[in-house]
């Protein structure tokens, strides 16, 4: 894997359906079938695609090239499943409405994730939790966009606004792992003998360092805002303080929840977009702001979805 965070630029591969709004071409694949789905796509390739749960997201991402002076650069990449044909109608949609995206993958079915690596993508946002889940698997941050019909972000103007969650997102599962094989005791315990060894990078973290080193550029610090958001509480916060100290990194924010529901903190906060691995956390999260999730862990009863958007990303 390249480390594409080398040159202190930032990449975002996303796919088609996490940027525009692709519910009803959806529906047709499932129903009728590719051929449909293709005739349908060539037939409205000149409609404009409604903006997807993550394109407030990406407007902002792509905004703040204004305020980097040269100095950095935010790119988004397409990878898509649609077919060159189909895709057309992708472009379209994008230069409808003034996106600076000039690169993308068509992959006609196959899975993307293989030209994740080429193109040097730190973050790989999708509606497909297979294909994140092959992301995730090749080292690339990932998470799989849930619906969602709320967008508090607006409301921050140009700022851009990322909240994580911690372990298994940020720092790697090391200390969920105690939680979940010996309970509550035993991982508090454990994160208050560990507090002054930092946990390990988790799948964000390479994404999170890129986002930060972006961040410190003059032109763009007053433009992000960063949070932690984690069912954490004392003592098991300092563990986390001090890996962050470690990292030379600056979080804007950070909420030890001591597992109280995350969604309503999340709309105070205002998120343009929220990483979580657990599914609660994030079906509660997507009643306030656009979420993505980021399946580490098995969870076959969301599997069925993957299964039939082959095409259609």
């Amino acid at each position: 894997m390249m480390d594409p965070s080398s040159d202190g630029n930032l990449v975002i591969a996303i796919s088609s359906r996490a940027l525009f709004d692709l519910s009803e071409s959806h529906r047709i694949f499932q129903q009728r079938g590719v051929e449909a789905y293709s005739a349908y796509q060539i037939d409205n390739e000149n409609e404009p695609l409604a903006p997807g749960v993550a394109f407030p997201l990406v407007s902002k991402l792509l905004a703040l090239n204004e305020a980097l002076d040269d100095q950095a650069s935010i790119e988004v990449i397409l990878l898509s499943r649609n077919s060159a044909d189909t895709g057309l109608r992708i472009f379209n949609s994008i230069e409808h409405h003034g996106l600076h995206i000039t690169r993308a993958a068509f992959t006609g079915g196959s899975m993307p994730f293989r030209y994740i690596d080429p193109l040097g993508a730190h973050l790989f946002l999708s509606a497909d939790r297979e294909d994140v889940e092959q992301a995730l698997k090749a080292g690339v941050a990932a998470a799989a966009m849930l619906p969602s019909g709320a967008n508090p972000g607006d409301a921050n103007g140009e700022e851009l606004r990322i909240a994580f969650d911690g372990d298994a997102v940020l720092f790697s599962d090391e200390a969920e792992r105690i939680y979940q094989a010996r309970g509550l005791k035993a991982f508090e315990q454990s994160e208050r003998e560990a507090a002054h060894s930092p946990l390990q990078g988790g799948p964000f973290q390479r994404f999170f360092l890129a986002l930060h080193r972006i961040q410190k550029i003059p032109g763009a610090s007053r433009r992000i805002r960063t949070a932690l958001i984690t069912a954490r509480g004392a003592p098991a916060h300092e563990r986390v303080i001090r890996t962050l100290r470690d990292w030379q990194v600056r979080i804007d924010e950070a909420l030890f929840l001591g597992g109280r529901d995350k969604g309503a903190f999340l709309k105070a906060f205002g998120a343009d977009i929220f990483f979580d691995d657990h599914q609660g956390h994030c079906d509660s999260a997507r009643q306030h702001v656009p979420t993505g999730h980021v399946p580490v862990r098995e969870n076959e009863g969301t599997k069925q979805e993957s299964k039939n958007a082959r095409i259609t990303e």
